[in-house]
């Protein structure tokens, strides 16, 4: 009866509710947010019912390709019987990933802890028969070097309070009419929540599924508050409309910088979220590298996903990416994690990140230079530039540098084949001072002595 009488307040006073919500200190948020900002890549692991590998995750039913009952008997197939989390855990370390994300409960209900705010659950609705996600939460605290992250779906498709099961069918109910019936459901999320809170404390929610409903329908604010009550410094993502933290853009890295100051990107390594027999295109390494190396140049994360299959086991093609991924950012941590977003586009022919005093230009060439590279509108002294990695130093010229002109000149690095990366080299430009840039479209000369 509590959470229904809070929910008819929250619809009445939605608008005042936001109006008069209490702002955190950005110097504050800052500091809260450090570590992700630092962070530069995470693993995200969907697993579930799903990962026999036959359809996609609670979509598929949702989306009429298979009958509820058919998709609920893959429960049957989820062994776990080979899954070994401390393995787990050293392979994510292993990618240089600072942090991970897992499927605690995904848009079907399945829960992978032993919830005992519902019955869909590995302990008691699969063949598994026990809890897998404390396993993995103990390996990760246990090995250190990663933040946890856990992924929540506030949807619930297949429960009978839920409002909303198939896309092209109808609603079972409409909250307005039937406020009860949503507030028991809001019930069910909230103690799900205080039961994942309790026993695991993770340093990141990973919110999905808010579309079907507004932010004081789902009382966002409110799990939000709840959350923080017990976990101030925890970071939760956008997906909890709008009162999260970070941006997650999907699929695909954004072509311009987001205006979000925190922002990552959640990809796949195929086309399938969790494990799929029949998906085989799989991206190459070097793909995912220009990926991440994108999304660092434009100061936001990388969000990589593995598809574990229903036994517990990690697919080879997805353990090879990450093994490379781990070898190119061991070699080249400097220039990884801490960086911030680089020069726009324009300057080189390369990608760029900063380091956090400004005085270092990041340069990442996904290619082999067959003569130099060239550098355009610095307006900062360069003093060196080496090989990160390798610690070489390469010759720098600078011309057209004319004392008359606003324009400065150009920088052009020999960079011999000898101290190339096989997948992508990387340029620390050391600067006299913090990077200034020229932004100008040139100048015509009006004096000369």
């Amino acid at each position: 009866m509590r959470r229904f009488i809070l929910f008819l307040a929250l619809i009445a006073a939605g608008p005042f509710l936001r109006a008069q919500s209490v702002t955190e200190a950005e110097e504050a948020k800052a500091a809260r947010m450090q570590w992700f900002a630092d962070a530069k890549l995470g693993i995200f692991i969907h697993w579930g019912i799903y990962s026999r590998g036959d359809w996609s995750e609670s979509w598929a039913f949702h989306n009429g390709r298979v009958s509820m009952a058919d998709y609920f008997a893959q429960e049957k197939d989820f062994t776990a019987a080979k899954y070994d989390p401390a393995e787990w855990v050293r392979i994510i370390k292993e990618s240089g990933a600072r942090y991970t994300v897992i499927t605690s409960k995904h848009h079907d209900g399945f829960a992978l802890w032993d919830t005992k705010a519902g019955e869909v659950s590995a302990v008691r609705s699969s063949a598994a028969g026990r809890d897998v996600l404390t396993p993995f939460v103990d390996e990760v605290r246990r090995q250190g070097g990663l933040k946890l992250g856990l992924y929540y779906s506030l949807i619930d498709w297949p429960r009978e309070d839920y409002p909303n099961v198939f896309r092209a069918g109808p609603a079972r109910y409409n909250i307005h009419e039937e406020p009860e019936r949503w507030a028991h459901f809001l019930d069910f999320n909230s103690a799900q929540l205080r039961e994942l809170e309790v026993a695991y404390h993770p340093d990141l929610y990973w919110f999905d599924g808010d579309w079907e409903f507004s932010s004081e329908e789902w009382d966002a604010p409110g799990i939000v508050s709840m959350l923080r009550a017990s976990n101030p410094d925890v970071i939760i993502n956008s997906r909890i409309q709008g009162n999260g933290d970070y941006d997650t853009p999907e699929l695909g890295v954004p072509v311009i910088k987001p205006a979000s100051r925190w922002w990552e990107t959640c990809m796949t390594i195929n086309d399938s979220w969790g494990f799929r027999k029949q998906d085989r295109n799989s991206k190459a390494a070097q793909t995912v590298l220009t990926m991440l190396v994108d999304c660092m140049s434009k100061g936001g994360n990388l969000l990589l996903d593995i598809g574990p299959r229903a036994d517990g086991t990690i697919p080879q093609e997805e353990v090879d990416v990450l093994k490379e991924l781990g070898r190119w950012i061991s070699k080249h941590e400097e220039a990884v994690y801490g960086t911030r977003a680089g020069i726009p586009p324009g300057h080189v022919m390369g990608y760029t990140t900063l380091n956090k005093a400004g005085d270092i230009l990041y340069v990442y060439l996904p290619y082999a230079p067959t003569e130099v590279v060239e550098i355009q509108g610095i307006k900062s002294r360069v003093k060196k530039v080496r090989v990160v990695g390798n610690g070489a130093e390469l010759k720098v010229r600078l011309y057209n540098d004319i004392d008359w002109s606003e324009v400065p000149g150009a920088y052009f690095i020999e960079v011999p084949a000898t101290v190339l990366d096989h997948r992508m080299t990387v340029l620390a430009v050391e600067l006299e001072e913090p990077l200034k840039l020229y932004r100008g479209s040139g100048q015509v000369i009006s004096f000369n002595e």
